[in-house]
């Protein structure tokens, strides 16, 4: 009995893998690659405390801004749809676009926007430190 199941199990599994395509079909794009956050300044260096990735996807309504905020932590990402403009506090501006990717200033006070008549969504990713904030508001004077 046991070598009828043996039998049975691998003619299962060798006939699911015989539908699997060869790995030429596959496409790799690399939407980015830097040593610095989109304002041109460097990347700081990693913590040294435990890592911790965080990855968030953020909509934010047709003409809605985020609160001003900053990241102690780099991190990147991808606008999957609508479009966001990024504004720092010295008025440096990126207009972003369905695709495009974008790696976050650091230890900079900035804000998004949604100018757009659609949801603008994007999805984060923090290479942080466990128990330590990505992202801080900027208070209310």
């Amino acid at each position: 009995m046991q070598n009828i199941m043996y039998v049975l199990l691998s003619t299962m599994l060798l006939t699911g893998c015989a539908s699997i395509k060869p790995a030429n079909d596959i496409a790799v794009v690399q939407l980015i690659q830097s040593t610095k956050s989109w304002n041109e300044q460097p990347l700081p260096a990693y913590k040294t405390g435990t890592p911790e990735i965080t990855i968030l996807r953020i909509t934010i309504p047709p003409h809605h801004a985020l609160p001003m905020h900053t990241h102690p932590v780099i991190n990147a990402g991808v606008l999957l749809k609508g479009q966001l403009t990024v504004i720092t506090d010295s008025n440096q501006v990126l207009h972003l676009k369905p695709n495009d990717p974008i790696v976050e200033v650091i230890d900079t006070w900035h804000y998004g926007k949604n100018e757009g008549n659609e949801p603008a969504e994007i999805i984060v990713f923090y290479a942080g430190e466990k128990g330590q904030p990505i992202t801080i508001k900027q208070s209310k004077k």
